[in-house]
């Protein structure tokens, strides 16, 4: 038996484990899940006789290096940041890892010692990133072996609500880690380069700076620009091209109504309130607000930010009954964004049968014998239910297809890895379309600089 460790067992392991679980007998594969609760594990795992969880802290060593040795290959579903100490251990013990979070600094400078130990530890091989490096490297290399230059891409990404269960003004819940919904955004501003000149999106204008988007069959969407789309010029080999930019989708009208919090600061994740236990919603938000003797929280906010009651906007945050004076904050000397995770969770957690969606949209313009063309490719995936959801079906399944692919030795290039060769992006692309995860390309006329 060959011995996959899952290390984590969070909202996005779903699929994960079911794919290997189905393919057990025929892989000869055995399933740990280790985890510091394992109630979600057994619940995933069903008593299948070719797995098990076992409890674990990760931050006990000994613990941790045990269950690592006693492995063939490591599957980290953990924290990003906790990602690097799972590495160390995989490359002391020769192990191959895989994670589906983007490449940190700090794995990328453990490349020459997994090189040297004959390891791959292969990263952001997931949804996106992950499919969205392997669908778009498809069409590029496409476009590049029949001799054209790729002069525009562009890359949208959105966890949305299913249209059969979008149930709020919003037209928003959360489909994975609600902690980094809340943190999208901060930190360098978004930089892309548009028609040849650079562009820089400071955090405090994100949300007003979206871009219109309209997927056939599927209706408008807006998108946000993500932190940095410049790094995926050398990463996809487009040097010289004209205009990248890779962006979040939303429904249309969330991002104008999500500044809302971005201008009041309570989307900062830098300092904690002291005794935000026993707070009221209210009492929270007031905190932001100018002080005055008699005016009320909500007209204090609608002047401050100049919202008429009568907007949609304003009926966006009643929804969220963000000014009661009966619900409390639970949080002990919580940062602003952790209360108001706390506060949206109430309202946007998904319940048993909601399904969500993954929307993703790519577009290519290139230049061939002196024309130009464009090619939009999207995918639009539909989840289950709360638990089979289509987030963790594009997460799990790219994490799990490549693990047996690297057991197999099918995967073969060593070290700290991405997924754009086509000898890994091919055969995985191919296979998820079994589970219904396909582009659909098309050609329309070039809509870039002339």
């Amino acid at each position: 038996m060959r011995k996959v460790l899952i290390i984590g067992s969070g909202k996005s392991s779903s699929y994960l484990i079911k794919y290997l679980l189905d393919k057990s007998k025929k892989e000869s594969l055995f399933i740990t899940i280790a985890d510091k609760d394992i109630t979600n594990a057994k619940i995933l795992l069903n008593n299948h006789s070719s797995s098990k969880a076992v409890e674990l802290d990760v931050f006990d060593d000994d613990s941790r290096e045990k269950e690592i040795i006693n492995s063939d290959i490591v599957i980290s579903m953990l924290p990003a940041s906790f990602h690097i100490m799972i590495a160390k251990d995989c490359i002391n013990h020769s192990k191959n890892m895989l994670t589906a979070s983007y490449i940190s600094d700090e794995m990328l400078a453990l490349n020459e010692q997994a090189v040297s130990k004959g390891i791959v530890i292969m990263n952001e091989i997931g949804l996106d990133p992950g499919i969205d490096h392997m669908s778009a490297m498809k069409v590029i290399d496409q476009i590049k072996e029949k001799g054209g230059k790729v002069i525009l891409f562009e890359s949208f990404t959105g966890g949305l609500i299913a249209p059969e269960s979008d149930n709020n003004l919003w037209n928003y819940k959360f489909t994975w880690n609600p902690r980094n919904v809340v943190l999208a955004g901060q930190g360098s501003p978004a930089k892309f380069i548009q028609e040849g000149s650079y562009k820089y999106i400071p955090y405090s204008k994100l949300f007003r700076r979206t871009e219109e988007l309209k997927i056939e069959n599927h209706g408008s969407f807006e998108a946000y620009a993500n932190r940095d789309s410049l790094k995926y010029r050398e990463i996809y080999g487009l040097k010289d091209i004209k205009t990248l930019y890779r962006g979040t989708i939303r429904k249309v009208g969330f991002s104008e109504a999500w500044d809302v919090f971005v201008q009041l600061g309570i989307t900062d994740d830098s300092y904690t309130i002291e005794k935000s236990e026993n707070m009221k919603f209210s009492e929270f938000i007031n905190l932001f607000l100018p002080y005055h003797p008699t005016d009320s929280i909500e007209l204090k906010l609608s002047q401050l930010l100049k919202i008429s009651q009568n907007d949609l906007i304003w009926d966006k945050l009643l929804e969220l009954d963000i000014f009661s004076t009966q619900k409390t904050i639970t949080l002990k000397n919580a940062s602003p964004a952790q209360i108001l995770e706390f506060i949206l969770s109430e309202s946007w957690s998904l319940e048993v049968n909601d399904k969500d969606m993954i929307v993703m949209c790519h577009k290519f313009g290139y230049e061939l014998n002196n024309k130009k063309y464009q090619i939009e490719s999207n995918m639009i995936c539909t989840g289950k239910d709360q638990t089979y959801t289509a987030m963790a079906k594009t997460v799990g399944l790219p994490l799990a297809i490549a693990t047996v692919a690297i057991l197999n030795s099918e995967i073969k290039a060593v070290g700290v890895q991405l997924p754009i060769n086509k000898n890994i992006y091919n055969p995985i692309l191919k296979e998820l379309q079994d589970y219904g995860i396909e582009f659909k390309e098309h050609e329309v006329p070039y809509q870039g600089y002339n």
